[in-house]
């Protein structure tokens, strides 16, 4: 009996032993560095390729450069044996899951891993947001110190200490970043998700609409998913609904705030700073954003750590194996767990 066929685009850095093990029980099967959208197509409807005998899909977010978006287009042109794609992140906006749940092709992400490296990377964020570190450390580069005076001129910043910081999405990386805010003396904790948590996942957060976060909220922090519904959730609208001198921090993703909305409202003072790891047109980010110094910015590295990447990239694996022998994905997307279908897969070995 012939091995089933996973197709891994995109590269790995450090789950080469996972990936060996699992070749033991599946081929594996790759494409050059440098194909197209219109190559990756061509190749999926060629018999002559082993593209097109795929079962499993395994995708990383970079991959997006030789595929293009898992589309509707792509998805009809996959390979009639696909069961299920196996996506490297948390969030997977790249896969417009209908059109895969159209073809009864399982989604699969990879949740919880990140939450511990996403929340350090957003408390870093929000401190030197908070505290005016970024606008500090340009000043130092351009030689201002000592000569602008005391932190090189930069403006003051302010204390964590009564300050009120609204959690828009309090799930697994909301929760963590609760964790590791509390000790810094934060007055208080309110949160806004869709529907209200039970008790138990609170974690101490108060629930509240999302025009009374906007409202109450001297940081607010991001953690939401970007889909059709919370695209441009934060835009001009919204900023104008937050207090005078607002932090606004998105570790999320970036197109969950209408970007020029922000850079306007960075420049007249109604959000004071901000702390960004989350673009909206990301690798590409408008050199207006990044001249403005009350921005505290880093390039996606939300989990940009050997550990996160490693445990994600193996957990991948955990994914595809779960597939060849059990028919369904351990972490299936939540638009289909409902789906009947899923729970009717079979195991391809």
């Amino acid at each position: 009996m012939s091995k089933p066929v996973v197709l891994r685009l995109g590269a790995i850095k450090y789950a080469q032993q996972a990936w060996e093990k699992l070749g033991q029980i599946a081929q594996v099967v790759t494409i050059d560095d440098a194909t197209t959208r219109a190559e990756f197509l061509k190749a999926c409807q060629d018999p002559s390729s082993d593209v097109s005998k795929t079962q499993i899909v395994a995708r990383t977010f970079a991959s997006v450069k030789n595929t293009g978006r898992f589309d509707a287009e792509l998805a009809t042109n996959l390979p009639g044996s696909v069961k299920a794609v196996c996506h490297n992140g948390a969030g997977y906006d790249q896969i417009d899951v209908s059109n895969f749940a159209d073809k009864q092709i399982q989604v699969s992400n990879v949740p919880e891993l990140v939450n511990n490296a996403t929340a350090d990377t957003h408390v870093f964020l929000l401190l030197g947001a908070l505290r005016n570190f970024e606008y500090g450390h340009r000043l130092m580069l351009e030689n201002k110190w000592p000569s602008a005076g005391a932190a090189a001129g930069a403006p003051i910043g302010n204390d964590p200490e009564g300050k009120t910081v609204g959690i828009l999405g309090l799930g697994g990386i909301g929760r963590a970043i609760v964790d590791r805010l509390k000790p810094f003396g934060f007055k208080k904790f309110i949160y806004h998700n869709r529907n209200r948590l039970s008790p138990e996942l609170e974690n101490g957060c108060e629930y509240v609409s999302f025009e009374e976060l906007l409202k109450t909220s001297d940081v607010v922090s991001i953690n939401i998913p970007l889909n059709p519904k919370t695209r441009h959730i934060i835009d001009a609208a919204a900023i104008d609904k937050m207090k005078d001198g607002v932090v606004i921090v998105n570790t999320a993703r970036g197109a969950v705030i209408d970007e020029p909305a922000l850079i306007a409202a960075l420049k007249s003072g109604k959000v004071r700073s901000a702390g960004l790891d989350v673009y909206e047109n990301e690798p590409q980010v408008p050199q207006e954003l990044l001249d403005l110094p009350n921005v505290c910015s880093v390039p996606h590295m939300g989990t940009h750590t050997v550990e996160t990447v490693k445990k994600m990239e193996e957990f991948v694996v955990q994914n595809v194996e779960s597939v060849i022998k059990t028919g369904k994905v351990l972490t299936i997307v939540p638009e289909m767990k409902s789906d009947i279908w899923v729970q009717e897969q079979k195991p391809l070995a």
